[in-house]
């Protein structure tokens, strides 16, 4: 068998360096991002679920948990993640229905669930403090 020629000078798949970051694709990245920092979260929501129905002692460690500085960067962490998520989802649905599938229209969509989530993520900081 004869072996074919490679080109050497062509990348055998495309890299991050190549593309030019659209808010669309950071929208993507972010969702993803999110959804792993909600699911994380699962079994500490379980903990303080057991703590605030659990005995007063468990109370008491789980009130003092929540007003430590940890406690309070991941409660921000999840209500931010939580409000991204569920904006950037329908955002999507909106898309996969018909509904904004234009460059523009995605673009647009992406910076406005962006914005809104650093909004929320400056308030919820606010109420937290």
């Amino acid at each position: 068998m004869r072996e074919r020629s490679v080109n050497n000078t062509r990348p055998l798949s495309p890299r991050l360096s190549i593309y030019r970051w659209q808010p669309a694709m950071i929208a993507s990245i972010l969702h993803r991002f999110t959804g792993l920092v909600l699911v994380l979260f699962v079994p500490l929501y379980l903990w303080l679920l057991h703590g605030m129905t659990g005995t007063a002692h468990h109370f008491a460690d789980v009130t003092h948990w929540l007003h430590s500085g940890f406690g309070r960067l991941s409660l921000w962490l999840v209500g931010v993640s939580l409000m991204y998520h569920f904006c950037n989802g329908i955002r999507f649905l909106s898309i996969d229905a018909g509904w904004g599938e234009s460059r523009d229209a995605m673009r647009n969509s992406a910076r406005l669930v962006l914005g809104l989530t650093a909004l929320v993520a400056v308030l919820l900081a606010v109420l937290l403090v």
